[in-house]
C-alpha cells in the first residue's frame, strides 16, 4: 500500500508548509522523484501550477508534471498513465465538491486508488486532504453562493476511515464539533501547517508549525495526535 499525507492548510507559495513538503518528497526514497500536481479544485489555476513547480521542482528537486482536467481534452489512457507513473501525487486546494465530481466523471478516483495500492505517495492540502478520507466537512457551497452557505459533507475516496475537517483552527469550524457528536464514526480535525500521515498502516503527524495540532475526535472526547 501507499502513503497518504493530508495537510490541513497553509500557503504553499509562502513556504508555510515547506517542512511538510520536504517530508513528502523524502518519503519517496528517491533523489529526483516524479511529482504530479493535480489542481482540479482550483479549476486548474495557472498561478497555482507555477507555485507548485517552483517549490517542488526548483526547490525540492522533483521532476514535476501537472494533470489538467478542467476544460481540457485528455483521454482516459493518458490520465491513468500520468497518475500511475508518478512517485508522489499532490492534490491542490479549492472547491472539493467540484473536484470530486469531475474526478468521478473521468475515473480519476479509481486511478488514484490504484496508485495508492501500488505504493505511490498521495498527498494534498485542504480539498487535497479531504479527498483521501471517507468524508470531509466542506465549504464548497461558498464557491457558489459566497454570501449564503453552510458546511456540507462530501464523500471522498475512502482510503482513510472517518470524517475530516481541515483548517480546523479557523473560524466557523466549531460547527464540525457539533456535527461529529451526532456521529458514530471517528472525526479528524487538522489545523493549518499540520499533516496527518498514514504510512504502512501507522498514523502520525508532521508539522511546519509546532504550535499547531491535529485531533482525533469521537462523540465525547478529543485526542491530540
Amino acid at each position: 500500500m501507499g502513503t497518504i499525507v493530508a495537510i490541513g492548510g497553509g500557503e504553499l507559495r509562502y513556504h508555510e508548509t515547506l517542512a511538510i513538503d520536504k517530508e513528502i518528497v523524502k518519503l519517496t526514497g528517491k533523489v529526483k522523484p516524479k511529482a504530479l500536481f493535480i489542481p482540479t479544485a482550483s479549476h486548474d489555476a495557472k498561478s497555482y501550477m507555477t507555485v507548485f513547480k517552483n517549490i517542488y521542482g526548483q526547490q525540492l528537486n522533483c521532476d514535476v508534471s501537472v494533470l489538467q482536467l478542467v476544460d481540457c481534452l485528455i483521454d482516459q489512457e493518458a490520465i491513468e498513465q500520468q497518475i500511475l507513473q508518478a512517485d508522489l501525487i499532490y492534490v491542490g486546494g479549492g472547491d472539493t465538491a467540484f473536484m470530486l465530481d469531475l474526478w468521478k466523471q473521468l475515473h480519476v478516483d479509481q486511478y488514484l486508488i490504484k496508485a495508492y495500492k501500488q505504493g505511490t505517495i498521495l498527498s494534498g492540502l485542504s480539498a487535497g486532504a479531504i479527498c483521501w478520507f471517507d468524508y470531509g466537512w466542506s465549504d464548497s457551497q461558498s464557491f457558489i453562493t459566497p454570501d449564503d452557505w453552510t458546511y456540507t459533507l462530501v464523500k471522498g475516496l475512502g482510503l482513510i476511515k472517518g470524517i475530516v475537517c481541515v483548517h480546523y483552527d479557523k473560524e466557523g469550524r466549531d460547527s464540525f464539533d457539533s456535527f461529529i457528536k451526532t456521529q458514530s464514526t471517528i472525526g479528524y480535525g487538522i489545523e493549518n501547517n499540520v499533516a496527518y500521515v498514514l504510512h504502512d498502516n501507522k498514523a502520525y503527524v508532521i508539522k511546519s508549525d509546532e504550535g499547531k495540532q491535529a485531533y482525533q475526535i469521537k462523540q465525547t472526547s478529543w485526542h491530540i495526535l
